[in-house]
């Protein structure tokens, strides 16, 4: 597989979210891999007001052609109104 082909996407989401998540990615064939990050300290505004929340942070790997279907699937299952979901192609990398 090309790298160029390959994306990283990272999306943070609460611990008790973090497992269901994953699962439901990787077993969809959404993506190749879940790493989890715990303990994440994010720091954002919402709704007028400055929020800090710890948080785990899920970087997943996915090719572009599954990419819009991963980001719909993180949509459809995260428990936040909006979800922070980023993706990030890839230059270079192992196979």
């Amino acid at each position: 597989m090309n790298p160029s082909d390959v994306h990283v996407v990272l999306c943070t989401c609460p611990a008790g979210a973090v497992g269901a998540l994953a699962n439901r990615v990787v077993e969809a064939r959404l993506a190749a891999c879940v790493n989890v990050v715990s303990g994440v300290t994010s720091v954002y505004r919402w709704e007028g007001e400055v929020e800090e929340d710890t948080e785990s942070l899920l970087i997943m790997k996915t090719q572009r052609a599954r990419l819009a279907a991963l980001i719909e699937a993180v949509e459809e299952a995260h428990p936040y109104d909006v979800p922070e979901v980023l993706a990030l192609p890839v230059e270079a990398g192992s196979s």
